[in-house]
């Protein structure tokens, strides 16, 4: 129970930075649809789209391949490990950079900045800054400084949204009441530019105050190592390419699969601000993962069945925690939706059926550590594409019939199918022994409890379905701390 307290710790506090910077980043969306016109945000979107791929590429599954060789028995010096994962990002993100400027000029063009090759100068050194870094920060995750690791990310968000809010607010501003005094960093006519210069220089910081991390080891590289951290990362990178798409490729099909043109972009937008409501699910999972990777690896050196059984107690909470952020957003959806506006609320049903499928990733991602342990990374590469290939499938056959319901039922499936195959896989090659009928019942009894909620709600009445539900809530989560034996007080920080 020890260790799933500090799992439960540690996620909270990863949790901080993830929720908080997803929050204002989601924040200043109003603000650049506002301050730019829509074929300018529209780039700006494109360009981050690429930007999340490429990071994908250039970090080619270190971070997962330094906490699995970094507690190997093989090797017994961390800081070996950590070091050649060092330069070997170090060498690669410097390799990006330098094609990027050989080839500026079709690679602008492609990424319709022709005429503004700065944006791509700018975001291909972000890119490669931010891979670099994620080393460091994984190092963070190793030595368990959750805290630390929480407070630079914190820096970065804070230092990236207040140079948004000075260079597209007060500098405009500035520029009518007193130009002389910007007038020799200030261009009014970069636009949607300081959206990308806010975001470079807040990586550079980042990286400076990464430096202590940097310092204090001897860099060293061991190819042998680096050649098997290689074999053992190559099939997260394809996992990690297919895990982008599972959850981008509805933008892409999209425009092309809906019947009606003049409406497909409208549709979309729908489906996109919508789901961000779910987003609450996706910020926990996120943090969970944070907290995971490196506990699952330090676990893997115990011995004999508390190492399976706090497998399985995590996956147990994981699940339990999910759900009551599940019947959290669905029972205060009356006011989680007004932070989209109101033209959007008919796509307010994709809501539930996106938060289930990113339910499913999660339970995905516990399942992963099978083949994590066991060196049999390609598995989850396979995994990946197989959810590709529904997601694909699903959304050529359901989007011309249903718009972008049938988007949240190819994300539904996709992530089904991983985690049933996953889940299947697991029980002939890395049995864990989860207790399977107990994480049902709490999964059936949260979507129970729904539809309850749902059949009794009062249409024009929300602040009385709000009185209602919270009991449920309660109930819920008093429920699972009866079942699990968990009192109140051990849930409370204890006086040392």
């Amino acid at each position: 129970m020890a260790g799933i307290k500090s799992l439960a710790k540690d996620t909270a506090i990863y949790g901080l930075s993830s929720i908080i910077g997803r929050f204002l980043n989601w924040c200043l969306v109003p603000l650049y649809t506002r301050m730019f016109p829509s074929a300018e945000y529209g780039l700006v979107t494109f360009i981050y789209s690429i930007v999340a791929l490429a990071l994908i590429i250039l970090t080619y599954g270190m971070e997962t391949g330094f906490f699995r060789f970094a507690n190997h028995e093989r090797y017994k010096d961390p800081m070996e490990v950590y070091s050649t994962s060092l330069i070997s990002l170090a060498v690669s993100s410097t390799a990006f950079m330098a094609l990027v400027l050989a080839v500026l000029g079709p690679v602008s063009e492609a990424m319709h900045c022709a005429g503004n090759e700065t944006y791509v100068v700018m975001m291909a050194l972000t890119v490669a800054i931010d891979a670099f870094c994620c080393l460091p920060f994984s190092y963070l995750r190793f030595r368990k400084r959750p805290m630390r690791f929480a407070l630079l990310r914190l820096v970065n968000i804070g230092l990236n949204i207040g140079l948004n809010l000075f260079f597209i607010l007060i500098c405009p501003w500035l520029w009518t009441q007193a130009p002389g005094w910007i007038a020799w960093f200030y261009d009014p006519d970069f636009g949607i530019g300081y959206i990308f210069l806010a975001n470079l220089v807040s990586s550079a910081v980042t990286m400076l105050l990464l430096l202590p991390e940097l310092r204090g080891f001897s860099w060293k590289f061991n190819p042998r190592l680096w050649r098997e951290m290689i074999a053992y990362s190559a099939p997260l990178l394809v996992l990690g390419i297919a895990g982008i798409m599972n959850s981008t490729l509805y933008s892409i099909l999209f425009p092309e699969l809906y019947p009606d043109k003049a409406e497909a972009m409208s549709q979309l937008g729908i489906y996109g601000a919508n789901i961000k409501i779910a987003i609450v699910m996706v910020m926990f999972i996120q943090a969970f993962r944070f907290a995971y990777e490196p506990f699952i690896f330090a676990k893997a050196k115990d011995r004999g069945d508390d190492r399976m059984q706090s497998y399985r107690d995590a996956m147990k909470y994981f699940v339990i925690f999910a759900m009551v952020i599940f019947l959290g957003v669905m029972f205060y959806l009356d006011i989680l939706r007004l932070f989209i506006a109101e033209s959007y609320f008919s796509g307010l049903k994709v809501v539930p059926i996106v938060m289930i499928a990113e339910f499913f990733f999660g339970i995905f991602f516990n399942l992963s550590l099978w083949y994590k342990l066991t060196d049999k990374t390609v598995w989850g590469m396979w995994f990946s594409l197989l959810g590709l290939a529904v997601t694909v499938a699903l959304n050529v056959l359901l989007v011309p019939r249903f718009g972008y319901m049938g988007c949240a039922w190819a994300s539904f499936a996709c992530y089904g199918t991983m985690m049933l195959v996953s889940y299947l896989a697991g029980l002939v090659k890395f049995p864990i022994g989860y207790q399977v009928s107990r994480i049902v019942f709490y999964f059936v009894s949260a979507i129970a409890l729904w539809f309850f909620a749902e059949l009794i709600a009062f249409g024009h009445r929300p602040w009385l379905n709000m009185i209602i539900r919270t009991p449920l809530l309660l109930g819920y989560i008093l429920m699972a701390m009866r079942i699990e034996h968990i009192r109140l007080s051990d849930l409370l920080p204890r006086r040392r």
